[in-house]
């Protein structure tokens, strides 16, 4: 079974429980509080011991098989907890995964942890085996658009009302750091026990702890949010991203626009990030109907230039250009998207 975050509470109501879970993502908040509501419903089944093993270089991995097999010292029930830095246990881990999955020890629980699932992950015989007879839990990051709700429901838990105008503000300086998202929520609730926090408190008690990256950038702008797409790339420009890496993620989404202009429709089967991708794609190809690519392909080519040194300009000024452009809002001389 594969579920995310938001239904693992209902996946811990069966018992016994699936004696394998991998939990996997790049959202450290979610995956912690996701492996330490699986630990505690375990415990509460009589899973009281622990066994903890990071898998680094020269990891042994019929160590995790022998230990899987053997007995309690006290004949006490365990989990046996995995770290896995990235989801690739190379041929050996995946030969042991599959076959502790495929016939599990009595009174053992497997907890393996990582990072974000790569796409040949999915294909993988160790994977497959965690995914039908266990349960894969995966934490998605929580995207701009629900980012103020989650943060609603958040401080709620902490007996803080925020109204939409302070959640909205702390989403923009939390976006893409629930950590940080987190620990501001509990500052407030220390700050504001039990009351209503406005937009003014927030703008006083929170910095900036946003993180960015140039995929957001793109889908922002493609998006048509030209604020948000300008800020992310301000916070691009301030962590010291190449330009070169920011022209490339826009270029990305300006040849996937021309693609799905020319062929409408295309890429809306699927699940997860491929149909949230073909949803954006096809809300761009509707807002950029009857207008031109091509005075920002130009656009692109002299920015390009600029970063190579053969083109007089600012570099980064271009790309503030590029990015409201797309994003729709027009400036001289170029159409908006």
């Amino acid at each position: 079974m594969r579920i995310n975050t938001d239904q693992l509470s209902r996946a811990l109501e069966s018992s016994p429980l699936p004696q394998a879970w991998l939990v996997a993502g790049d959202e450290p908040l979610l995956v912690g509080e996701a492996a330490d509501a699986i630990r505690t419903r375990a415990r509460a089944q009589g899973f009281s011991g622990r066994e903890l093993f990071f898998v680094e270089r020269g990891f042994e991995w019929m160590s995790l098989l022998e230990s899987s097999q053997s007995l309690s010292l006290f004949a006490e029930r365990r989990i046996l907890e995995l770290r896995l830095p990235t989801p690739r246990p190379g041929k050996d881990g995946a030969a042991v995964l599959a076959k502790m999955i495929a016939d599990p020890a009595p009174d053992t629980l497997l907890l393996a942890i990582t990072g974000k699932l790569e796409r040949d992950s999915y294909s993988a015989a160790w994977f497959k085996a965690f995914e039908g007879k266990g349960v894969v839990v995966q934490a998605w990051p929580v995207e701009i658009g629900r980012l103020p709700q989650w943060i609603v429901a958040r401080a709620r838990q902490h007996g803080l009302r925020l109204d939409t105008g302070s959640a909205t503000l702390l989403a923009e300086r939390v976006e893409g750091n629930l950590l940080a998202a987190h620990q501001e929520i509990g500052k407030l609730a220390l700050l504001h026990p039990g009351g209503t926090i406005g937009a003014m408190e927030v703008a006083a008690a929170v910095g900036n702890s946003a993180r960015y990256d140039v995929f957001q950038l793109g889908e922002a702008a493609l998006d048509g949010d030209p604020a948000r797409a300008l800020r992310i790339l301000e916070g691009l420009r301030a962590e010291g991203t190449e330009p070169t890496l920011v022209l490339w993620a826009l270029c990305r989404e300006l040849r996937a626009l021309g693609v799905a202009r020319r062929s409408p429709g295309s890429g809306q089967a699927g699940a997860g990030f491929a149909a949230r991708r073909a949803e954006l794609l096809a809300r761009a190809v509707r807002r950029t109907q009857g207008q031109p690519l091509a005075p920002l392909i130009r656009r692109a080519g002299a920015i390009d230039r600029q970063i190579k040194g053969l083109g007089r300009g600012n570099a980064w000024t271009g790309l503030e250009g590029l990015v409201a452009t797309l994003a729709g809002i027009a400036l001289p001389g170029v159409p908006a998207c």
